[in-house]
Formats: C-alpha cells, structure tokens, sequence
C-alpha cells in the first residue's frame, strides 16, 4: 500500500509525457493560433495601404527605382500637381464624392431608421412577407441593378445628373435590416406603449423616445453607407458621362487610363488614391465615440 502511493505520488510530481500537467502548456499554445490568424490577416490588409502610403511620397524617377517600401521625397510635389492638374478637377471630384456619399448616407440612414422602427414595432399583414423582400435585397448583388435603374431614370430624363448617384442609394435593404434588429432591441414595447398612454402622436414617439436610443445603431448604419457609396464605382460609371460630376473612384479610373499613355500620371493616381482614403479614416475617428458612449450607457441601464 506504502509502495503504490509512492508511486501515485512520484508520478503525480514529476512531468511524464501524457499526464494532466502538459495540457495547461498545450492550451496556451492553441490559444495563439486565433491571435497569429488575426495578425497575418490584418497584415495581408494592410500591406496595400501601407504601400499606397510609402509611393504617394515618392517622385515619378523614384517610384520605379528604389525599394517599395522606401519613403521618397515628393508628396508635397505630387499634391501640388494633382492640385494643378487640369485646374484642381481632382478637388471637384472629391467634393462629388462628398457630397454623394454625405447625403446619400444621411437619406438613406433616415428611411432606414423609419422603415426599421415600423417593422420592428408595428404589427400588420404582410409585415415578415415585405421583410423577406428586403433581406432577398441584401443578397442581390448590385450588378444586377445597375442597368435596370439606368433605364427607369434614362426614361425620366435624370441620367448624367447628381439625382442619377443619389437616388439609387437612398433606399439600403441592409440598413433597414440592420435598422429593425437594432429597434427591435433598443426600443422596449412598454416604453412606446408609455407614450401612447400619454397622448403621443406616432411621430412624435418615433422622433423623441425611439430614435434617441437607436442613435448607436443608426451612426452604424451611416457609416456602412457611407463607405458604400464612397467606394462605389459601378453606378457612377453606368450613370454619368460628364467627367465634371465624376465621384473620386470614376475619376481616378480615368486618370489612370490616361496614364497608360502618359506614365507621369501614374505618381497622380497612387498620391489621389492615398488622400481619398483620409476622409474614410477621419469619419470613422470622429463617429466611433458614439460606440463608446453606447457601451458606457448600457453598463449603467437598470
């Protein structure tokens, strides 16, 4: 008896291969696999960021003949002649883009908002058959619309125009999906049935009691919208041909077919695509608070 719990002792302090002790050590080791995953994919994205970045400082002899990761000498040069080209027309393509992606975001944001808050709040016949309708929007793909919206607003008269970009963008099946889930959490039934025990109208509900508390959800769903529209490329190509209302993506496609023949305009294009990544990054630094603020108002909710 003495023998065997020396024995179960003994095994029990040394570290023989296959006992419980050497699975802490192996925990620890599979515990790094989503954290190495994380990281060669963070860098497998951003390693074209960071290269837009470095070659937007460099000169047209140094952006094909030194190191690709070498910082060059000519940003100030290359913003000044993209700044010239043309007589600033790079500007009147990034207040385009301003424009479409700032209002779109903000119209479509607010028919988001509404739509989600009835379908979320609201009971009515054929409310979960329209839901189907929108969620079978969100898995269309945008090609496919492309060339039917052009001939309804080409029957109009409104293609080659602002409302041509505008108005495709203001109805987002994803941001009244997003709207409705979010509604549905944020906004308890007791509270707006408090409201209308109280004499409130339905607008007045949705404008002072709803929307408050979708303010988070909704900062999310602008900020999708706006990079949507940002980054869109398709409509504008479809929709316009004066290059004067390009949005920034159209017009830098043109500028660097122009540079198949004119090489120079290559350092324009990288040094473009780089300042239109600003705006992105700016936008997402100033709203992210609000999810900040979202977090620290749910910690103290009762």
């Amino acid at each position: 008896m003495s023998s065997l719990a020396v024995g179960k002792t003994a095994t029990a302090a040394g570290s023989a291969p296959g006992t419980v002790q050497d699975r802490p050590p192996l925990r620890r080791r599979i515990a790094f696999v989503p954290t190495v995953t994380l990281l060669l994919g963070a860098l497998y994205c951003l390693l074209p960021v960071a290269w837009v970045v470095i070659a937007a400082t460099k000169s047209g002899s140094e952006l094909f003949s030194t190191f690709t990761f070498l910082p060059g000498t000519g940003f100030a040069d290359n913003v000044s002649e993209l700044s010239a080209y043309r007589d600033g027309v790079y500007w009147q393509w990034m207040g385009n883009s301003a424009l479409y992606a700032g209002l779109g975001a903000l119209l479509s944001t607010c028919v988001s908002a509404v739509s989600g808050y009835a379908l979320a709040t609201y009971r009515f016949r054929g409310r979960e058959t329209l839901f189907n309708v929108l969620l079978a929007g969100v898995l269309m793909p945008p090609i496919i619309l492309a060339v039917p919206q052009y001939l309804l607003l080409a029957n109009v008269g409104l293609t080659d125009s602002y409302l041509s970009v505008l108005l495709p963008q203001i109805l987002s099946p994803y941001g009244v999906y997003l709207s409705r889930i979010y509604a549905a959490a944020a906004v308890p039934a007791d509270v707006v049935e408090a409201g209308r025990m109280d004499g409130a109208s339905e607008w007045r509900i949705f404008t002072r009691v709803a929307l408050p508390m979708m303010v988070p959800g909704m900062v999310t769903v602008f900020l999708f919208q706006f990079v949507a529209v940002w980054n869109n490329f398709l409509l504008p190509y479809i929709m316009l041909s004066d290059d004067e209302k390009f949005p920034i993506t159209l017009g830098l496609f043109t500028l660097l077919e122009q540079g198949a023949n004119t090489p120079a305009l290559y350092t324009l294009v990288i040094t473009g695509a780089f300042l239109a990544v600003i705006p992105l990054v700016a936008l997402f630094l100033v709203i992210q608070r609000f999810w900040s603020l979202d977090l620290l108002s749910g910690a103290v909710k009762s």
